[in-house]
């Protein structure tokens, strides 16, 4: 969860102040990550015939998703805002995935989630601290992209080469995005090296260990452990960009947190939950 919230500061450090336009920023992150996966995986053809098995291209187009509405998200959006809109939907992704899938969540963690939610809506609606409406909009749209692909997590046998694979099959989709823009292309050394460091570490290593973990939890604790991330990139904005602490903020994420550990505690009282995976062939 720290590297996640690391993926938020960085993109602040970035974008928030004007080092590095969006589309390069996607585009130098995504070519990062797949640069020290291919290199964790190994450059041989038994390197190359891992990826290949366990690439997806669904699972590439959600990461590609995910990537550039984050990164144009947060040229509006606070770093411990932008986290909180990323990963409430995140919840709402996953969870709602895991209801359809037969998932029944308790009274008590319907009433954490609830909670939680309430608490989301107050922070995006209207009002003399909330946030972008555009930018709220791409991070939403992000998070439900991220949902996507760490579902499609849960079914891959070699997180590694699996996370490899989506970074590799996304990083054309990048490409596309960088030409698109090409009018608007803009960056210093600086964003240049917060774009590396997202990709390659926060993003590429990050992401591998996620997906390595995702097969011991239930698609509701992989949705809900995730909203710890908004605190820690919050503090993170605090520490490294100066960001104020609103009332607002602080509210809405004491409730969102409350409401997960309200949800989590009810989860332990009951037995596994129905698989929820979205699998490499779906």
């Amino acid at each position: 969860m720290t590297a996640f919230a690391a993926n938020s500061v960085f993109a602040r450090l970035a974008l928030g102040d004007g080092a590095m336009d969006p589309a390069s920023y996607t585009l130098i992150r995504i070519l990062a990550g797949a640069l020290m996966l291919v290199l964790l995986v190994g450059l041989g053809a038994r390197g190359r015939g891992r990826m290949r098995s366990t690439g997806s291209v669904a699972s590439a187009l959600a990461l590609f998703g995910y990537a550039a509405g984050f990164s144009y998200a947060y040229v509006a959006l606070e770093t411990g805002i932008g986290a909180l809109i990323l990963f409430a939907c995140v919840q709402a992704t996953m969870i709602g995935w895991a209801v359809a899938r037969g998932d029944r969540p308790l009274p008590l963690e319907w009433l954490g989630l609830i909670a939680a939610f309430a608490a989301f809506v107050w922070l995006v609606s209207p009002g003399l601290a909330a946030p972008d409406p555009l930018g709220a909009a791409l991070m939403a749209g992000a998070g439900i992209a991220w949902g996507i692909y760490s579902l499609r997590g849960r079914g891959v046998g070699d997180p590694l080469a699996g996370t490899a694979g989506a970074f590799v099959l996304a990083a054309p989709l990048g490409v596309g995005l960088a030409l698109v823009g090409l009018a608007g292309l803009a960056a210093s050394p600086f964003g240049v090296l917060m774009a590396v460091a997202s990709g390659a570490l926060a993003s590429g290593l990050g992401y591998a260990l996620w997906y390595r973990v995702l097969g011991s939890l239930t698609a509701t604790q992989a949705g809900i452990v995730q909203l710890t991330v908004p605190v820690i990139a919050a503090l993170g904005g605090i520490a490294f960009l100066g960001e104020p602490l609103t009332l607002r903020f602080a509210l809405a994420s004491t409730v969102i947190l409350g409401g997960v550990a309200v949800a989590i505690v009810a989860r332990g009282k009951r037995g596994p939950a129905p698989s929820a995976v979205i699998r490499s062939d779906q």
